[in-house]
C-alpha cells in the first residue's frame, strides 16, 4: 500500500480546504446554506466581488457537497461538517455508523483503531458513543477533513487523526479495529476482496490480532470468502441493502440480517431450503439483507411457507404471518405471463397505479408499464417471477403491517 500522498497538488488541495476553516470561509458556507445550484453561476459572480475566487469556489464545491450529504448524515450534521466528492458517495450512512457503534460499545470496546478512516462518518458515531478513536487515511486532504469534522462536532477529544499508511500502524493496545477498505478503483467497483485497498486478506489478519474487529466488506461477498472465525452481518436500511461485515471476536460462523431503522436482527439456524409448493394466499419478500445472508428458509420457517420455485426468494403461505423479515402481498391472481391478458385485467378493474416488481423474469418493468397505458383509480401490484419454472405474472395488494 502506497506511503501517505505528500505530492505538490495534494498540499495544494489541503491549503485551499483550510482557506474554508477561516472566518471568512465559514461566512460563505452559511450564506450559500440555502443556495440554489441552477443560479450558481449569478451567485458566484456576486460573491466574488467581496470575495477571492479561489475560496468561492472552494465554497460553493462544498455547498454542493453538503446537500448530496444530507441524505445519508441528516440536516442537522451534514451543514455542520465538511465533505470530499469521495467522502460524500464512500462514507456510511450515519443509521448504519450508529448502529455499529453501539454493536463495539455494547462488547466493551472503549479504544478502536479505525483504519481507512475517510471524512470520519464511522469515527464520529463511535465518539458519539463514548468510544476513543484513532482515526487513520493515507490522504492528506481526507484526514484535514476528518479532523475538521471531529471539531466541528465537539469531538475532538475522542478522535485522533493520523495520516499514515494504515498498513503500518501498530495496533496493540485497542481494544478493537475496525477497517473499511476501498472498494473502488480507477475502473469503478471492485469485486475482488483481495484487489480492496488494503486487501482483505491483510484486513482480516489485522483484524485477528485484537479483541474485537469489525472488516467492512461489499454485499456481494460470496459466502465461501467469508473466515470460518468470522460472524458475516448484512445491514439494510429502509429496504436497501447497505454493506456487510465481518465480526471477530463475536460468535464465529453466524450469518446475521439486520434491519434498520428498527434494529431487528435475524440469526441464521441452518435450516435446509424451503420446498416449493403452489402460491397461496399470500406472497412474502424477503428483506435483501435477509437473502444476502442466506436466511431465506428462516423467514420461511417463521410464515409456515415454502418456496414458489426452488431458484426464487419469494415465499408463499396460505396464512398471514406478518414478519419485519419481509414485505407481505395477499395474491388475488395467479397467470402464466401474457401480456394481452395483463392488459385486458388492469383495463378492467380500472388500474391507474401499478407497483411491478419482478425476479427471475427477463421483462423490465418500466417497458412493461409502459405497454399497459395505465388509466383508472385503482391500484395493485404485480409480480413478474417463475412459479415452478414457468414464467408467471402475480397480482395482488400489499398487507399493511
Amino acid at each position: 500500500m502506497p506511503a501517505p500522498n505528500t505530492d505538490t497538488s495534494a498540499l495544494t488541495a489541503v491549503d485551499g480546504f483550510a482557506a474554508l476553516l477561516t472566518d471568512e470561509g465559514r461566512r460563505l458556507l452559511e450564506e450559500l446554506r440555502d443556495h440554489d445550484p441552477a443560479r450558481e453561476l449569478a451567485v458566484a459572480t456576486r460573491l466574488r466581488r467581496d470575495h477571492p475566487a479561489e475560496l468561492v469556489s472552494a465554497a460553493l464545491g462544498q455547498a454542493r457537497l453538503r446537500q448530496r450529504a444530507v441524505a445519508k448524515f441528516g440536516t442537522e450534521d451534514a451543514y455542520r461538517m465538511y465533505f470530499t466528492p469521495n467522502g460524500v458517495e464512500q462514507a456510511t450512512r450515519a443509521s448504519v455508523a450508529t448502529y455499529r457503534a453501539r454493536r463495539f460499545a455494547d462488547l466493551g470496546v472503549r479504544r478502536l483503531a479505525d483504519l481507512c478512516c475517510g471524512i470520519g462518518g464511522d469515527a464520529i458515531a463511535l465518539a458519539r458513543a463514548g468510544v476513543s478513536v484513532l482515526a487513520v487515511d493515507r490522504d492528506p486532504l481526507t484526514c484535514a477533513v476528518a479532523r475538521a469534522n471531529a471539531a466541528a462536532l465537539g469531538l475532538s477529544d475522542l478522535i485522533e487523526v493520523r495520516c499514515a499508511d494504515v498498513t503500518e500502524v501498530d495496533v496493540s493496545g485497542y481494544d478493537a479495529v475496525f477497517v473499511d477498505p476501498a472498494r473502488r478503483g480507477g475502473r469503478g467497483r471492485i469485486f475482488d476482496p483481495e484487489a480492496y485497498s488494503p486487501p482483505l486478506s491483510w484486513a482480516v489478519e489485522t483484524a485477528r490480532t485484537a479483541p474485537h474487529a469489525a472488516l467492512k466488506i461489499a454485499p456481494g461477498v460470496p459466502h465461501e470468502a467469508i473466515p470460518e472465525d468470522a460472524e458475516a452481518e448484512w445491514i439494510s436500511d429502509g429496504g436497501d441493502v447497505k454493506e456487510a461485515v465481518l465480526w471477530f471476536g463475536t460468535t464465529p460462523g453466524t450469518r446475521r440480517a439486520t434491519l434498520l431503522p428498527a434494529g431487528t436482527t435475524l440469526t441464521g439456524t441452518g435450516l435446509p431450503d424451503p420446498a416449493v409448493r403452489p402460491v397461496g394466499r399470500h406472497l412474502y419478500e424477503p428483506d435483501g439483507a435477509v437473502i444476502r445472508a442466506h436466511l431465506v428458509a428462516d423467514v420461511a420457517a417463521e410464515v409456515s411457507g415454502g418456496l414458489i420455485d426452488e431458484t426464487i426468494a419469494y415465499i408463499t403461505s396460505d396464512e398471514l404471518h406478518p414478519t419485519p423479515y419481509a414485505s407481505v402481498y395477499e395474491i388475488t391472481d395467479v397467470l402464466p405471463f401474457n401480456l394481452k391478458k395483463l392488459k385486458a385485467l388492469v383495463r378492467e378493474r380500472g388500474i391507474g397505479v401499478a407497483v411491478i416488481k419482478k425476479r427471475g423474469s427477463a421483462v423490465e418493468p418500466e417497458e412493461l408499464r409502459k405497454k399497459l397505458k395505465l388509466e383508472g383509480v385503482n391500484s395493485c401490484v404485480i409480480v413478474l417471477t417463475r412459479v415452478a419454472g414457468a414464467p408467471t405474472m402475480l397480482l395482488g395488494q400489499p398487507v399493511r403491517a
